[in-house]
């Protein structure tokens, strides 16, 4: 996968978030991907989430954008029909071009359903950017849930911890390369 210099990334990064939550809103925004969201933010993480880190008037990839190249892990939250979405594929492929830890979490569905679906709309490069990131993701360890038998409390404990941990592996990899730039 085509990875972004870190130079580029150093001039639009901002630290605005710790974690970055992608996800299709219509699917997870009231359940998994919200409750994660106040999960993190009441330990002390500061978290992205688009409709409550966004207010109207902001421009959607500028903000977004700017987001993932300053977080430190992404969420990807994958559902039936997040590969119908431009906007998630999109931050997908930008966490993963950006070199961000990803914690997956598949809700309701398997890694083997994500597919990207050529609808004629989407430009070649783009399709294959997203089927890159995709495949990388998939083939990512993460969590598995089922929403009518699964244990809610649990998953977003496990999720919570998930992100934490790889927080402090980031930080830990941080500290370690400017000790070796030293």
């Amino acid at each position: 996968m085509q990875r972004l210099p870190a130079k580029t990334i150093s001039k639009i990064a901002r630290t605005a978030c710790d974690v970055f939550i992608n996800h299709r809103g219509i699917d997870t925004k009231k359940n998994v991907a919200g409750l994660l969201y106040d999960n993190l933010t009441r330990n002390g993480v500061r978290a992205f989430l688009d409709s409550m880190n966004m207010k109207p008037g902001d421009r959607l990839f500028d903000h977004i954008d700017r987001a993932i190249l300053g977080c430190k892990v992404g969420v990807a939250v994958f559902s039936p029909r997040y590969c119908d979405s431009y906007f998630c594929l999109h931050e997908l492929a930008l966490l993963m071009e950006s070199n961000k830890r990803v914690v997956p979490i598949f809700y309701d569905v398997k890694p083997s359903q994500l597919v990207v679906k050529d609808n004629g709309t989407r430009p070649h490069k783009d399709l294959q950017r997203f089927c890159l990131a995709l495949e990388e993701a998939k083939n990512t360890v993460g969590l598995t849930f089922d929403s009518l038998n699964g244990d809610w409390s649990e998953l977003l404990r496990n999720a919570s911890d998930a992100v934490i941990m790889n927080l402090l592996e980031v930080e830990e990899e941080r500290k370690h390369a400017r000790k070796q730039q030293r």
